[in-house]
């Protein structure tokens, strides 16, 4: 099959040859723009309380699994092959404990000033923070799942405001 790219708006990362390449936003507006991510990490019930109470080997879980998402949404432009690299405003991670669930849900919230949003650098934060906690308990648990990553809300630029919904 053969996709004749010249005359698409739909597929802004190829070239007219059809050859990947990596968008201009030279000329876009810098504007003010922020996303919002999630996941989910399964654990159970044991793996549950050694994070609660501090008793994984390899540390404090969810400080580790921080800087990892910090860090994570720092180097995107590294890890995604189009993704331009942004000066980032911030990074706020936030964890919680969901007893119910044996679950470690993980927000992050990422800003900028630019020509380019951050939805994968949020993506990525929280992508990083769920295999950061994932590799801290796999001693102790070999079925941890990673779940429900997706991009919650985000603002600005020209394709405007986003919310997820359910």
């Amino acid at each position: 099959m053969t996709v004749d790219f010249s005359h698409s708006d739909d597929f802004t990362h190829f070239n007219n040859e059809g050859r990947a390449y990596m968008v201009n936003v030279g000329e876009k507006t810098v504007t003010h723009r922020t996303a919002r991510a999630e996941a989910r990490v399964l654990i159970n019930r044991q793996t549950f309380l050694l994070i609660k109470e501090g008793g994984i080997k390899k540390g404090d879980v969810l400080t580790v699994a921080q800087i990892a998402g910090i860090m994570g949404a720092k180097r995107t432009s590294e890890l995604i092959p189009m993704c331009h690299p942004v000066v980032l405003n911030g990074i706020d991670l936030s964890f919680s404990l969901d007893e119910e669930k044996c679950a470690v849900a993980i927000e992050a919230e990422v800003s900028c000033d630019g020509r380019t949003g951050v939805e994968m650098e949020a993506l990525t934060a929280v992508s990083s923070a769920a295999l950061t906690v994932y590799d801290m308990c796999k001693s102790v648990q070999k079925d941890i799942v990673i779940t429900d990553i997706r991009l919650t809300e985000k603002t600005g630029g020209v394709h405007g405001d986003y919310r997820f919904s359910t």
